[in-house]
């Protein structure tokens, strides 16, 4: 899956939005405690079993206002979270977010982090699961769900204060180390977070170990996450993930964890010239995270002989 951009002035709107929960929030310092974000904004947490059908219709039997069933057909709300294999969602009415228990404690963080973003998007509330009046076009699913996924990234990494403690870093993954233990979010999140707000084209992948596949493992689409810098996407869009994840394989080593390798790759942009990265790869016994750091030009030195 790759990273999508959005439109600019949906961006600065749901950024306005993020602004001001902070401001309330009275501008706190990193990581961002996420039941000061509920209690500000009224917002009711409450956790279920996806792997558990009796625990699931115990929360949907819970899930009533004053007396009253929140949903008029309770057994879409079942059948929507097995279907789509949903690990987390929010439920207007009542402002109740749900999330999946067997979430590991740092993937619940990004998830409660997605269903706040939905909670404060004034123009996602009538498009939230129970809703009847409207029914989701897939592309208009997946626009909602990308400005959810901003929200999140703009609200748990405080917007330019992760620009600017990114910029006063040495690039690497180093950095994005470093970054993480700060904000207390996921290194994968952190790797988005940090490639996304970068000017320079930079690219980064996020897979199984390369030298240890996983059953699910697919040649074909070789990452789970493809992320691109805005600059990389305009001039680097015919760059081949397959390829590209062959020449990663190449340099890895097959160790166990840490660091598996890193070199300098020529990737060659969409006019033809190639361009010089340094790309890094650690494995963190779950995820291979892999970084291209841009470096210029590519420039064939020719020898002529006398």
């Amino acid at each position: 899956m790759k990273n999508v951009f959005l439109r600019d002035r949906t961006a600065r709107d749901i950024n306005d939005l993020v602004a001001k929960v902070l401001r309330d929030l009275g501008r706190p310092e990193p990581p961002l405690n996420l039941d000061t974000v509920r209690e500000l904004l009224r917002l009711d947490r409450q956790y279920y079993s996806s792997t558990e059908d009796g625990a699931l219709r115990e929360v949907v039997h819970r899930l009533t206002i004053a007396g009253k069933q929140v949903l008029a057909r309770p057994a879409l709300l079942l059948d929507a979270i097995k279907k789509f294999d949903l690990r987390a969602l929010f439920l207007p009415d009542g402002k109740r977010i749900l999330i999946d228990r067997s979430l590991p404690d740092a993937k619940q963080r990004w998830s409660e982090g997605h269903e706040v973003g939905h909670s404060i998007i004034p123009w996602h509330l009538d498009t939230m699961l129970g809703d009847n009046k409207r029914t989701l076009t897939p592309a208009c699913h997946e626009q909602i769900e990308n400005e959810a996924n901003f929200a999140a990234g703009q609200l748990l990494f405080f917007q330019q204060a992760f620009v600017r403690d990114a910029h006063d870093l040495a690039p690497g993954i180093d950095a994005i180390t470093t970054l993480k233990k700060r904000y207390g979010n996921t290194i994968t999140t952190t790797l988005w977070r940090y490639i996304e707000r970068s000017e320079e084209p930079m690219v980064g992948g996020i897979s199984c170990h390369p030298h240890r596949p996983s059953p699910e493992f697919d040649a074909q689409n070789p990452f789970r996450y493809f992320v691109g810098s805005r600059t990389f996407q305009q001039r680097f869009a015919n760059v081949r993930e397959v390829h590209l994840f062959q020449q990663i394989r190449a340099y890895c080593m097959n160790r166990r964890g840490g660091p598996l390798g890193a070199t300098d790759l020529l990737l060659r942009d969409d006019d033809g010239a190639n361009h010089l990265f340094h790309f890094e790869t650690f494995f963190n016994q779950h995820e291979a995270l892999t970084l291209g750091i841009y470096k210029g030009a590519h420039t064939k030195i020719v020898s002529v002989g006398r």
